[in-house]
C-alpha cells in the first residue's frame, strides 16, 4: 500500500456502490423508527430507542467510510501495470505449475471467485511485487510459494 490514495478495481467500485445503496436504504428504515424526543415512554422503550440510535450511528460511520473510499478512488488513477497493488490483475504460477489470474481488491466478493483481498496471505505477499518475483505465503496446509507471471492494471 502507498501513503496516497489507492486505486480500486471497477468490480470493487461497483461492490462499494452497491453496499452504499443498501446501507442508505437500511439507514433510512432505521431512522424512520426513531421516536420524537418529546414522546414519553418507559425504560424498555428508552432502551430500544437507544439501540436503534446506535444502529443508525453505526450505519452512518460505514456510509462515511464508503463515501470516503469512493472519493479517494476517484483521484487515485488506474492501478499500476508494473507493480502489484490494490486493483491490480495478476497472473501467478503456483508450485504445482498451475497458473491463475487473480484480482487484488480490498473487499471480499462472493460473486468474484478470482478476487484475492489485499490483506489475505497471498494478497499481502503479492503487494509491491513485480513480474518475475517469487512470493511466499502461508496456507492452511503450510507454507507455499508462487511466481508473479504478469501484472496488469
Amino acid at each position: 500500500m502507498t501513503d496516497g490514495p489507492e486505486p480500486i478495481s471497477d468490480d470493487a467500485l461497483r461492490a462499494l456502490r452497491r453496499e452504499l445503496a443498501e446501507l442508505r436504504t437500511e439507514r433510512g428504515n432505521a431512522a424512520a423508527t426513531l421516536r420524537d424526543p418529546d414522546d414519553v415512554g418507559d425504560r424498555a422503550d428508552e432502551a430500544d430507542e437507544l439501540q436503534r440510535a446506535d444502529e443508525v450511528a453505526r450505519l452512518d460511520r460505514r456510509i462515511d467510510e464508503i463515501e470516503g473510499r469512493i472519493r479517494e478512488a476517484g483521484v487515485a488513477g488506474a492501478p499500476s501495470s508494473d507493480v502489484v497493488g490494490v486493483g491490480s490483475t495478476v497472473t501467478v504460477r503456483f508450485e504445482d505449475g498451475a497458473e491463475s489470474t487473480v484480482h487484488v481488491g480490498e473487499l471480499a466478493d462472493a460473486d468474484d471467485p478470482s478476487l484475492v483481498t489485499s490483506d489475505s496471505p497471498l494478497g499481502l505477499a503479492l503487494m509491491g511485487r513485480h513480474a518475475g518475483e517469487t512470493v511466499s505465503y502461508r496456507t492452511p496446509g503450510g507454507p507455499a510459494t508462487a511466481v508473479v507471471v504478469s501484472v496488469g492494471g
